[in-house]
């Protein structure tokens, strides 16, 4: 982190360089105004710590001509108890905070701390907006009707800024879609924060999503900031969220029902301005019934539901993702030609790991393809050895399982997952139709829930 401190008084200035290098924060210290513009210009900062009554200018004066300049930093103001009232007009003009004297280390370094990690998200953002630019990047493929439906879904949700839920198996790309979610929405130029529910512990969860005060617990050496606090303004992404245990469904709820978000080991909460986009692997109305998810933490986070398609299910796309995979990566993977027969193998193959699974592929090709067309003996074992499930091109003729696979998918699309309808129409119970879709591996929830028990 580097740190620019700008006050015309030698003792403080000294002072909080001295504070502020106890955190291993590089500090360059200015004296006037035109002393801290003219190292501004030539100089890039995490954060500016600026007091207001410099001898030759005011702070809002350094404010003005940083905005005109478009400076990128994080300016926080330095004020005395009298000076409330121009701090407020300092922030109108673009600083991040202020800092009344006398202050406290630990809430200076605090502020300080929150302000970087603003100033880091917003370089993040820009470097993957640039990503876009250049490369069309992130960009879902396909041009099936699983993923048209998909797009034209993303489309809608992202003009709002209720709760979505993204459900579909591993590897499918539910953080792609998340992510294209976030960057048509309004809130595109402020953070997206993602968090991984399943990856981590209680604990370790709770003090990455909430924050934590310094000495909350053995080992909270200096306070932290939460990802509630890092997304405000932007989306919060929580991936796996059916892997989180009750007692963080209790906290988490908590927090989407207020709105406010209270650091672990402190009393006072504050308000947080966050959209929510989250991503299951699993039937979440399915584990509420059966009791491992709230139903109230559900109806939540499931405003909206996007259901992910497996690969298995858009095979015509698969030509398309192999051309973007080869012009993506490794700029050797241009090169890469497949024979017919090699093709065929890679459409006819299940992809049980979807997308995640063919980039791997792709990947591997790409370091050890000697050169020429690819063929069968150069894909991996398990595709070579897969059957593909195709029709037979000479007869039309499949198996009956298959005749009765695609016809429940149909009476589901049908229905728009309505599992009760669809029940219905086969002449099943809603036990047969779940155990006839795990059976057939046939992908994402689309419907609504099950009724849901009164919750008391």
């Amino acid at each position: 982190m580097r740190v620019l401190v700008v006050d015309d008084d030698d003792d403080i200035r000294a002072f909080l360089g001295s504070v502020l290098a106890k955190q291993s924060v590089t500090v360059v210290t200015a004296g006037s105004g035109a002393e801290a513009m003219s190292v501004l210009g030539r100089e890039a900062f995490d954060v500016v710590l600026l007091d207001l009554r410099l001898p030759d200018a005011s702070g809002l004066d350094v404010l003005r001509w940083a905005r005109e300049a478009d400076v990128d930093t994080e300016f926080i103001v330095l004020t005395g108890h009298a000076e409330v009232e121009t701090a407020v007009e300092a922030m109108r003009l673009g600083a991040y905070d202020f800092v009344a004297k006398p202050w406290r280390n630990s809430e200076l370094l605090q502020v300080v701390g929150k302000a970087a990690e603003k100033k880091s998200l917003r370089r993040e953002n820009v470097a993957l907006k640039e990503v876009m630019r250049r490369d069309g990047l992130p960009q879902i493929v396909g041009q099936t009707g699983p993923v048209r439906e998909v797009l034209a879904m993303i489309e809608r949700v992202a003009a709002s800024d209720r709760p979505v839920l993204i459900q579909g198996e591993s590897g499918t790309g539910k953080e792609l879609v998340a992510r294209t979610i976030h960057l048509q929405s309004r809130r595109a130029s402020r953070p997206f924060v993602s968090v991984n529910c399943g990856a981590l512990s209680d604990t370790l969860l709770e003090t990455e999503l909430f924050g934590h005060r310094r000495g909350a617990f053995t080992g909270a050496v200096a306070s932290r900031v939460g990802l509630f606090e890092a997304a405000d303004g932007g989306t919060l992404f929580l991936d796996e969220i059916g892997e989180m245990s009750p007692a963080m469904q209790v906290r988490l709820l908590r927090t989407l029902d207020s709105g406010e978000v209270r650091r672990v080991g402190e009393e006072r909460a504050f308000h947080v301005d966050v959209r929510i986009v989250a991503a299951t692997a699993k039937d979440l109305s399915r584990e509420a019934t059966e009791g491992r998810f709230r139903w109230d933490l559900f109806y939540r986070v499931s405003t909206v539901i996007v259901p992910v398609p497996p690969l298995r299910r858009r095979h015509e796309d698969i030509p398309l993702l192999v051309r973007h995979f080869a012009e993506t990566s490794v700029p050797e993977a241009r090169a890469l030609r497949f024979s017919p027969e090699a093709m065929a193998l890679l459409v006819g193959y299940e992809w049980p790991g979807n997308i995640r699974e063919l980039r791997n592929v792709m990947e591997r090709l790409q370091i050890l393809h000697r050169g020429g067309e690819v063929q069968p003996q150069d894909l991996p074992a398990e595709l070579r050895a897969a059957r593909a499930p195709a029709e037979p091109a000479d007869s039309g003729l499949v198996p009956l399982s298959e005749v009765e696979r695609r016809h429940v998918e149909r009476v589901l699309d049908a229905t728009a997952w309505n599992k009760t309808r669809a029940a219905r129409i086969l002449g099943v119970d809603i036990k047969t139709l779940n155990k006839k879709i795990r059976d057939f591996g046939i992908g994402g929830v689309r419907g609504t829930p099950p009724q849901a028990p009164q919750l008391g």
